[in-house]
């Protein structure tokens, strides 16, 4: 049996290497594959190990997908019942978000760290743009690397303009399949080509009438690094609905509120209501921000909305 990796997604067509050797050949998807798409809209993402034929014309055909160590999947906003694998088999989720051009959306990033903490994937928090607003708001970096870092969630604040934190996310990345996602306009694909010049992912301008992202990576595809590992572009995410997740278990996947929940009084304890609740007492004494706690309540509200 031959296999590889998926290494992009184009729709109906894909291209494949056998990895770590990169020699991209193209590939389509067997009929049965799919129509067995089931509750997903792509039966096969970038990063997954696939089995292939050889077919005509120099065409391989993806015959099977090998069992994924993780993934990452999203719902849309649209309360659509399927779903979305955005990537599979990753080492690292880079988590790209800009305070300002276009402001983060906290709750936003949170969900995404959810779905990372559900399916096993560390994450890491790449901050960019700091050029743009580091000598003016020098406390807001503070405040929000205190809120993420003590959750438990590494940052690195990079600046493509200044090369700064480059080198440290080019050396973080080497021997790895790296995962880089964020909303539109947050500056992934700029970042990549800072980490290696050789790549031309594609680059788009933020929209002055609304500072948001537009769409400029419509496919998902993965670039060998020249400094050693992989990286994965995904296009800029607009709604990031969560996958098969009851809302009693959300509170699981807030890493500082598991490290308190053994002293609630309570269990299970929802924290929102219950008295002698020591995830809601590290929220009042600021053990646990209030920024993360008020998305934890955001998810449970909107339980009909993205599950």
């Amino acid at each position: 049996m031959k296999t590889a990796t998926v290494v992009k997604n184009a729709g109906s067509h894909y291209l494949l290497s056998e990895l770590p050797a990169w020699n991209v050949f193209p590939a389509v998807l067997r009929g049965v594959l799919r129509l067995g798409a089931g509750k997903t809209t792509n039966p096969v993402a970038v990063g997954d190990i696939v089995s292939y034929e050889e077919g005509q014309d120099g065409m391989a055909v993806i015959t099977s997908v090998l069992p994924r160590r993780n993934y990452v999947i999203r719902r849309s906003t649209n309360l659509s019942r399927q779903a979305h694998i955005i990537a599979a088999n990753v080492d690292m989720a880079y988590l790209v978000v800009s305070l300002y051009f276009p402001e983060v959306k906290l709750p936003f990033l949170d969900r995404v760290l959810v779905t990372c903490e559900v399916y096993g994937i560390p994450a890491t928090i790449v901050l960019s743009k700091t050029d743009m607003y580091r000598a003016e708001a020098p406390e807001a970096i503070e405040a929000f690397r205190h809120i993420y870092e003590s959750a438990g969630y590494p940052v690195i604040e990079t600046s493509v303009v200044t090369g700064d934190g480059i080198d440290a996310l080019r050396d973080a990345c080497a021997g790895h399949v790296n995962l880089f996602s964020g909303e539109s306009g947050v500056g992934k694909s700029s970042l990549i080509k800072a980490l290696d010049p050789s790549l031309d992912p594609k680059i788009g301008d933020i929209s002055a009438v609304h500072l948001q992202g537009k769409h400029t990576t419509s496919l998902y595809e993965m670039y060998p690094l020249a400094s050693g590992g992989y990286v994965i572009d995904s296009p800029g995410l607009r709604g990031f609905g969560l996958v098969d997740l009851e809302k009693e278990e959300i509170a699981r996947y807030f890493p500082e509120m598991l490290r308190v929940s053994e002293g609630c009084r309570f269990t299970p304890c929802t924290h929102t209501h219950e008295p002698g609740c020591a995830v809601k007492e590290a929220v009042a004494s600021g053990i646990i921000a209030q920024e993360r706690y008020n998305s934890y309540l955001g998810m449970l509200e909107e339980d009909k909305k993205f599950r």
